[in-house]
């Protein structure tokens, strides 16, 4: 890996700080993560004035992740093509256009239209800035930008309800798009001014066929998962899921025989890679399902109205931030392998913690507990999405993070199915047609034991896993890997 950072193009100017260009990358992913959770709140109003039933609206959530689910897997490609901060920078204007084309649209044919149209500008915004990022930033100080990296993508989601419910009470929804110019415009301005271009490795076609079975794949798989939790479409997820898996299948044959395939499988044959992808994965089940479970907890089963269960569940940002300062000192002091191990069972039983969660808790301790939740769990993606690429071969890291993105978007939305068919589920064995409180206990402990499964593939990390990036070798100098 120290071959590949040398062979790496660029490295970031004197002037340019760490912090900066993660915070710059961070503003534009916030911006992003925002969007696709303040819209939720928006889509009665919405109906209303396009003419159509509420449930119908639901193609706006699906249209967007659909674009994501086709066009990530290009991310990296594209970013070898034409440099990484010349995409990401692109992917900013698009998405800002994007906005601002839903804003203007008058029926919902228009606005799936400018859905799919702006989720391309997301679908290279998210890998092609963790690549920027990555190619900017310099190994002592990865962590830290990893960490001051993931605090948008864990407050976006929590913060968008009560944002989106601020906007539509107040406002007219089309401020809910509209919002997304200035930062769009700001973030533009500054990838100009302080990121460096970065091109990669030139000279392979682009694989058109390896585009059509993932994004067919893909698409599929996101539309069934989503359509799982709706009453009476389980001949259509049944489908969705089944043409997915095939073509999912035919993917995997497929890249077996092509020497530079759209998603490089070859990856997960690395150590560090391979077990954060999987440990990642089971984890962001959990972290998915999170912000989909406590605002209708907190409103359905305590009588919070939106603004008050958005105030509680804001305390998971703030543990999120908290987090940020103390990641690099705890990996230096005890390495990835430890922490991923124990502070995974730590973050995954504080939100077995929230099963417990009733009308009777002093708001104050759920506060309390839900700030530890978002401190653990923020320093779990820190741990995972930096000791990821320890062993990518800086030919390889586009390919690295686009793959890595494709998995780690595909599980969030796997989380939210999944506690939503929990729910359901809980509530048929019940035998009640509205949701109760224990059903939410229940999901929160099924999705919490997904998420401890990780701890299986955790204990198989290398002691010595990210030494360089983490500092931890110069504490203890003798460690060794396993026999």
């Amino acid at each position: 890996m120290s071959q590949a950072v040398e062979r790496a193009p660029a490295t970031p100017t004197p002037t340019t700080n760490f912090r900066t260009i993660a915070l710059i990358i961070a503003s534009a992913m916030f911006m992003e993560q925002l969007d696709a959770t303040v819209l939720t709140t928006a889509l009665p109003t919405m109906a209303r004035e396009f003419g159509v039933t509420a449930p119908s609206m639901s193609v706006a959530l699906t249209s967007y992740l659909l674009s994501l689910a086709v066009f990530i897997p290009a991310s990296g490609k594209v970013a070898d093509r034409f440099g990484a901060r010349t995409v990401f920078r692109s992917a900013i204007v698009v998405f800002t256009l994007g906005s601002i084309l839903c804003a203007q649209a008058h029926s919902l044919g228009m606005l799936v239209g400018a859905r799919i149209f702006q989720g391309l500008g997301g679908a290279m915004m998210m890998p092609v800035g963790r690549l920027v990022l990555l190619r900017s930033v310099e190994r002592r100080d990865m962590v830290s930008a990893m960490s001051w990296l993931l605090v948008p993508a864990l407050i976006g989601p929590i913060i968008g309800p009560p944002v989106g419910g601020f906007i539509v009470t107040y406002l007219d929804w089309r401020w809910i798009f509209y919002i997304n110019v200035p930062i769009g415009i700001l973030g533009f301005v500054l990838v100009t001014l302080f990121i460096a271009n970065t091109p990669g490795v030139r000279g392979e076609r682009f694989d058109f066929p390896g585009l059509i079975l993932s994004g067919t794949a893909l698409g599929c798989l996101f539309f069934g998962f989503e359509m799982s939790s709706h009453d009476g479409e389980r001949a259509l997820t049944l489908g969705l899921l089944t043409i997915g898996t095939v073509f999912a299948a035919g993917y995997v044959a497929y890249a077996r025989r092509v020497p530079a395939p759209i998603l490089d499988l070859s990856l997960m044959r690395i150590p560090s890679f391979g077990l954060s992808v999987w440990g990642g994965s089971l984890t962001r089940v959990t972290q998915g399902a999170q912000p989909f479970l406590l605002p209708l907890m907190l409103q359905i089963g305590f009588g919070l109205t939106a603004a008050q269960s958005g105030t509680i569940v804001f305390a998971t940002a703030i543990g999120s931030m908290a987090m940020k300062a103390l990641a690099p000192r705890v990996l230096r002091r005890y390495g990835f392998r430890q922490s991923l191990i124990v502070n995974g069972i730590v973050a995954s039983l504080g939100y077995a913690v929230c099963a417990a969660f009733r009308p009777g808790w002093p708001l104050p301790l759920m506060f309390a507990v839900l700030m530890c939740c978002g401190f653990f769990m923020s320093f779990q993606f820190t741990a995972y999405n930096t000791v990821a690429y320890d062993e990518i071969p800086h030919e390889r890291m586009s390919a690295a993070t686009s793959f890595y993105t494709t998995f780690q978007q595909l599980m969030l939305s796997v989380g939210i199915c999944v506690a939503a068919l929990v729910l359901q589920g809980s509530m048929e064995v019940r035998g009640h047609t509205t949701v109760q409180l224990a059903d939410f206990s229940t999901a929160f402990l099924i999705v919490t034991g997904i998420s401890l499964l990780a701890t299986f593939w955790n204990l198989r990390f290398s002691p010595d896993a990210g030494t360089e990036i983490s500092g931890h070798r110069m504490i203890n100098p003798r460690s060794k890997p396993d026999a």
